[in-house]
């Protein structure tokens, strides 16, 4: 039985991935810190046969522990501060976990590194957000980074890190540049799944407006349990790599927006909206699309559910949560 371990477990992309190795009969262990994790229960409720390990990303000799005990064949590093907004309020806790936590993940792999026949594989949760100013549309894996936030700062750490150690030590060390993935598992504060929660509110009658930031900004945004079938792919290749992994399709916020709004059954949703500006970022992404051609040819992979499909589910699953709240 292969054995995976996970950072971020208690994400959207954790639990996902969880559920998805679970499937292809893997023992899958997940990181938290502090077994008092408040995300910890719903991780284990989804998934009762993943085993929940102590690990600290600013901490080396926990995570070399870690690895020690767990022995993992492959390691899944998407543990990061990842809500963009916050990394500008709190840039130097974003850079510590999600640029030096890499690092750090890295050199305990590097340390224990598995059997010579079995050296351990390792995935670097890399990011669209790298990209930031783009250079080029549609961005692929030879596209110059440009990021417009810490948190895109940081990522960009983790990328080239990850690629040192590929090329200086031998891992067999792969990052997935994953754009927009979103699902009802995605958190509150997130604007796709904020759209979709409080339009279940407005629909209830518990809310009466939304507000948001920039809704001209456009994204490239796919399936979050699409996205964890081309994580995997890229561990099981003969030989590390860097793929995008994307929809090759752009959407503003407006048009996310328009879908959801009509699904519930609403001609318009101006009247339900109302600009703030505390949601601006200082410095803005304007346009993400990705060429996942690598991806396409290299893993077989392709995304499966399309954009209507994903705001529809997104939505219809907050509708049934907050109805559920009232009995």
């Amino acid at each position: 039985m292969k054995r995976a371990l996970i950072t971020g477990i208690t994400g959207q992309d954790g639990r996902y991935l969880s559920e998805f190795l679970t499937g292809k009969d893997y023992q899958v262990f997940g990181v938290v810190r502090g077994q008092n994790n408040p995300k910890a229960e719903l991780v284990l409720n989804e998934n009762p046969s993943v085993e929940l390990v102590d690990g600290d990303l600013r901490d080396l000799s926990s995570l070399i522990a870690l690895v020690e005990q767990v022995q993992p064949d492959e390691v899944y590093n998407l543990g990061a501060m990842s809500f963009v907004q916050l990394s500008f309020t709190q840039p130097d806790l974003t850079a510590e976990i999600t640029g030096l936590g890499v690092l750090r993940m890295l050199e305990a792999v590097r340390i224990v590194g598995g059997t010579q026949n079995n050296p351990v594989r390792f995935y670097q949760a890399s990011s669209s957000e790298m990209f930031g100013k783009v250079r080029e549309t549609p961005q692929n894996e030879m596209t110059p980074f440009h990021p417009r936030s810490p948190y895109g700062v940081a990522k960009v750490f983790g990328h080239n890190i990850t690629v040192n150690y590929r090329e200086a030590y031998g891992l067999h060390a792969s990052s997935g540049i994953l754009f927009n993935h979103e699902s009802p598992r995605r958190g509150l504060e997130f604007v796709t799944r904020k759209i979709t929660n409080s339009l279940a509110r407005i629909k209830l009658g518990r809310q009466n407006q939304i507000s948001l930031g920039n809704i001209d900004s456009a994204r490239d945004w796919g399936f979050a349990g699409d996205y964890v079938e081309a994580m995997w792919l890229m561990l099981q290749q003969d030989e590390p790599d860097d793929y995008v992994v994307a929809t090759g399709e752009t959407h503003t916020v407006r048009e996310f927006l328009d879908v959801a709004f009509r699904v519930a059954g609403y001609d318009d949703w101006k009247p339900y909206v109302r600009h703030d500006e505390r949601f601006e970022r200082p410095a803005e992404v304007d346009l993400l699309m990705g060429d996942a051609s690598k991806a396409h040819s290299a893993l077989g992979w392709k995304p499966k559910v399309s954009f209507e499909q994903l705001v529809q589910m997104m939505y219809e699953n907050d509708l049934s949560e907050e109805q559920a709240r009232t009995h």
